[in-house]
């Protein structure tokens, strides 16, 4: 019996990847988020990220924070102090930053043209809910060690340092913060500051993984088709550690044919590239899929092989023979 178990379990392990369906864009992902990570998590002891603050979902993903439940005290901004916003762990800009489509027009510019980025961006290892106030205001400092400022936010422990561009978070979530950097640093093959690494690896050391972390883990692989390995043990980082970045592809987006003066991939007809649809996040190829001449130019993503958009978190049209 104990071997069928077993078994059985190796079984979905190994197809849990092509179970997986992680969500396409931002705002997709903060629903999943929702739904499917931190739905049971609103009135646990653990709390939002920042200050352990209970909260009650409103809507699709937001909430509102129950403020008495944590001790918080409103800083500054009494609207952002009372809800819930999906923090980044690492930033958008901080990932971001290091894109060329960033350099190119910001953060708007990366989203439609970038798969790269937008899978960074709806990576939901990287998503936590978080008190809207302390969230804009850790805005895209590093995490570090920040002297004074306690009671900044009342008896919420989480600290800013606006003068060093910085932000201390409270002991119960330093090891998580540490290994959700360390995972999207690696996964998306980004560069790190000395100084970043030595806080995140003291923090990595100083908190291990808790019984939340190994869950939310468990949760999310279950979405993503992979887990975050510095939470499992599979790998562990080091002041001389290579960025593995087994989450990037290179993908080169369609311009509309509009603006190209030219017909669109779709519309030509020809043998030509994967084609996507950023949108529905479903790819077509140029033979046996009838939806390759349908795809309308401004929503066409290209790429190489089917092997990168698979990376990207795309699925193959169900209608292709």
């Amino acid at each position: 019996m104990k071997s069928l178990l077993y078994a059985i379990t190796l079984l979905f392990s190994f197809n849990l990847p092509a179970l997986a369906n992680p969500p396409a864009t931002f705002t997709e992902a903060k629903v999943v988020a929702k739904q499917k990570v931190y739905m049971d998590q609103a009135s646990s002891a653990m709390g939002e990220l920042y200050c352990g603050c209970k909260w009650t979902w409103v809507g699709k993903s937001g909430g509102r924070i129950d403020t008495a439940s944590c001790g918080y005290q409103t800083r500054k901004q009494q609207n952002r102090a009372e809800r819930t916003e999906w923090e980044h762990i690492v930033p958008a800009y901080t990932f971001g930053n290091q894109r060329q489509c960033w350099k190119n027009g910001g953060r708007e510019h990366c989203v439609d043209d970038d798969p790269v980025f937008r899978a960074m961006e709806a990576d939901l290892f990287n998503l936590y809910p978080a008190v809207g106030e302390v969230n804009g205001d850790r805005s895209n400092f590093n995490y570090a060690m920040v002297s004074g400022n306690a009671g900044q936010y009342g008896q919420c422990s989480t600290k800013v340092d606006f003068e060093q561009r910085a932000a201390e978070p409270r002991d119960e979530v330093k090891g998580l913060v540490a290994r959700t950097t360390f995972y999207m640093y690696d996964r998306y093959k980004l560069n790190m500051s000395r100084q970043q690494q030595q806080v995140l690896m003291a923090w990595d050391r100083q908190y291990p993984v808790s019984a939340w972390e190994k869950e939310r883990d468990r949760r999310i692989a279950a979405i993503m088709g992979h887990s975050n390995p510095f939470v499992t043990g599979e790998r562990k980082w080091t002041a001389d550690y290579k960025p593995v970045g087994n989450g990037v592809v290179q993908a080169v987006t369609a311009k509309p044919a509009k603006a190209e003066g030219k017909p669109s991939l779709a519309s030509s007809g020809a043998a030509g590239p994967v084609l996507g649809n950023r949108n529905s996040h479903v790819y077509h190829l140029a033979n046996g899929c009838p939806g390759y001449a349908q795809v309308t130019s401004k929503n066409q993503v290209t790429f190489a092989t089917e092997g990168e958009a698979q990376a990207a978190g795309y699925r193959k049209a169900g209608n292709c023979r």
